[in-house]
């Protein structure tokens, strides 16, 4: 029980310091080493302050990586799941590939037929990681005459929450979007991958 409260104090301790401004938004704070010399408490009596101020939204980032302070949650409304992004996106990875099954019936192609790929990382206005679309289709990209959506939830990859600076399995949202011709045939399928923290759905 003594070691609990004493995990919680440390806790207590650096949400203000927080608070007074010692780390800003974004920020790192010292290591788990050197947070358990400067209070003098073992290693995982840190650790367990920490996992709570993670839990809380206070800190971010992945297990035995450098911390940060968390910024507030900006909520936005994501209405049109086919619109342009606003803010800004990269191409971090791209190829070729295999269709699974599962992808190759959301093409309406045939299982293990090539397909094009891509995963752009959408930043929101402070430059944050806002979001993830990966695209899959076949041949070249063509234009679309409409689009449908379909709307659940997925645990995080160990790529995805370093994207995003959230644990590994957080649960986050997602959009399956297929982009179809004038005749409703799939020219193009995505997965959109949103922090379920920062967004509300609207589509």
């Amino acid at each position: 029980m003594e070691e609990r409260a004493l995990h919680r104090r440390i806790a207590d301790a650096l949400v203000r310091r927080i608070q007074q401004g010692e780390w800003a938004a974004g920020e790192q704070i010292p290591s788990r080493i050197d947070l358990a010399s400067e209070y003098g408490v073992h290693e995982q009596t840190v650790r367990l302050a920490i996992t709570l101020l993670r839990r809380d939204g206070v800190l971010e980032g992945e297990k035995r990586r450098r911390l940060y302070v968390a910024y507030p949650p900006a909520v936005r409304t994501l209405t049109d799941p086919d619109g342009d992004w606003p803010y800004g996106c990269e191409v971090i990875d791209a190829g070729t590939r295999r269709t699974s099954p599962e992808l190759a019936d959301r093409l309406r192609i045939p299982a293990g037929a090539t397909a094009r790929w891509e995963t752009l990382e959408c930043w929101d206005p402070g430059g944050r990681s806002a979001m993830l679309v990966t695209s899959w289709w076949r041949g070249w990209r063509r234009e679309h005459a409409s689009a449908a959506f379909e709307v659940g939830t997925v645990r995080l990859d160990a790529r995805q929450a370093q994207a995003f600076r959230l644990p590994m399995d957080t649960v986050a949202l997602i959009v399956q979007r297929t982009r179809l011709d004038a005749g409703g045939l799939p020219v193009e399928v995505a997965d959109l991958v949103l922090p379920a923290d920062r967004w509300r759905l609207r589509v």
